[in-house]
């Protein structure tokens, strides 16, 4: 479960991500909480929120893909890690002086997202130059493991923190001084002992060039495709968490961590099981994509709290079974010299359906209600998963006809 963690660049790099992961996930549950503050409970300006930070990804993120085949990734993600540093700090500041304002935070979830465009698919690029392709899936499902650790305690670390400190601003802080962690990881790594991809020259139509690859490699498109249909309600989850615990359950902050930490356990554990597994298949995908569905349905269903926790625990386990079966599947058939123009097509769609899902998750929560809004989202995971299914035995189909046998 754990053989990647021999490696000693990946260990250090796994370290500095659990603490930096943390600081990350208190900056998200502060952020959520703070705009809900500034804006009276409206549920429309948290979905604002959380689309800004997914924009820059729906529109640059392929561009961020080709710069991540270009350049030497090391160096990009110090760079990235800096400036998130900086905005962290800067909101921290605004915040602890009383004068952070609603367009603050539409501006750092922004430019946090522009970042996240080079920054992303630059990561998961790198983490086989750590690796190698033999360990690449136990290594992708440790970091989502990482990740979920951090989902574990960031939210209920901040439910207690905002209580202890009076309000949001220190979490900001704590945050910035989180990402000298992962900047120390990268920095101190043994350039020797990496396996790095050579940069591809710069040259016109490589992005055009990246997409054609996706579309001639039906490995690469079904997960892909699934990805873009289930990341549209999956990436609002968390304010649709936010909603339940505030508006329905009438939660305070310490409890409002809670829920999200009870999501993050079970995603915690599904990503455990997955770095038991050799290989991710195309089977394991879409059962985490339909339990996904199934379960968000029920916890919008859910008539006390306590229940309402426990649906959100399988909620968890099954959406990191997709994510982790997608990125492991992804990776794997792609081949060194196109693997960042894939991940940046691949966190597009992972990320840039939130702009497009939650204001509407958000919308639907104000118009009938955030049980309404958790119901009809994993209704619509449910429809996207045959979509993508059916889209993808089309697309194939009409490039088989397109493409020479022998191409």
């Amino acid at each position: 479960m754990f053989r990647s963690l021999r490696i000693r660049n990946y260990r250090m790099f796994a370290a500095g991500g659990a603490v930096s992961n943390i600081g990350t996930w208190l900056q998200r549950t502060a952020q959520d909480w703070l705009v809900l503050d500034l804006t009276d409970n409206n549920a429309t300006a948290l979905g604002i929120a959380t689309a800004l930070q997914f924009l820059p990804m729906l529109l640059f993120g392929m561009f961020g893909g080709v710069l991540a085949d270009r350049y030497p990734k090391r160096p990009i993600l110090i760079t990235a890690q800096i400036m998130m540093a900086v905005l962290a700090l800067g909101i921290g500041v605004l915040t602890v002086t009383g004068n952070a304002a609603v367009w603050h935070v539409f501006t750092m979830a922004f430019l946090l997202g522009m970042i996240s465009c080079v920054e992303v698919p630059t990561r998961q690029a790198f983490v086989v130059e750590m690796v190698g392709r033999r360990d690449l899936s136990n290594a992708i499902a440790l970091n989502s493991s990482i990740f979920n650790l951090a989902r574990v305690l960031g939210p209920a670390l901040a439910g207690v923190l905002i209580h202890l400190l009076g309000g949001t601003g220190p979490i900001f802080l704590i945050n910035a001084l989180s990402f000298a962690a992962v900047i120390s990881s990268l920095v101190f790594m043994r350039r020797s002992e990496l396996t790095l991809a050579e940069p591809v020259p710069r040259a016109k139509g490589q992005l055009r060039e990246g997409l054609k690859y996706v579309l001639r490699h039906e490995e690469l498109l079904m997960p892909i495709l699934l990805l873009a249909f289930v990341s549209m309600f999956s990436q609002s989850f968390s304010m649709s968490i936010a909603l339940m615990a505030r508006e329905v359950f009438q939660a305070g902050a310490s409890s409002f961590g809670l829920a999200s930490s009870m999501f993050a356990v079970g995603a915690l554990a599904g990503a455990l099981l997955a770095a038991r597994r050799a290989r991710m298949s195309r089977k394991v995908l879409l059962a985490g994509a339909i339990g996904f569905g199934l379960f968000q349905i029920a916890s919008g269903f859910a008539p006390f709290y306590p229940i309402y926790l426990g649906m959100l625990i399988p909620a968890g386990i099954a959406l990191i079974t997709i994510n982790t079966a997608a990125n492991s599947i992804v990776q794997l058939a792609t081949s060194p010299e196109m693997r960042g123009r894939v991940m940046g097509i691949y966190m597009l769609v992972f990320t840039g359906g939130a702009p497009l899902g939650a204001p509407l998750v958000g919308w639907l929560s104000e118009v009938g209600g955030p049980r309404m809004g958790v119901v009809l989202s994993g209704a619509l995971v449910l429809v996207g998963t045959a979509l993508a299914i059916l889209a993808t035995k089309l697309i194939v189909a009409r490039v088989a006809r397109r493409v020479p046998a022998t191409a």
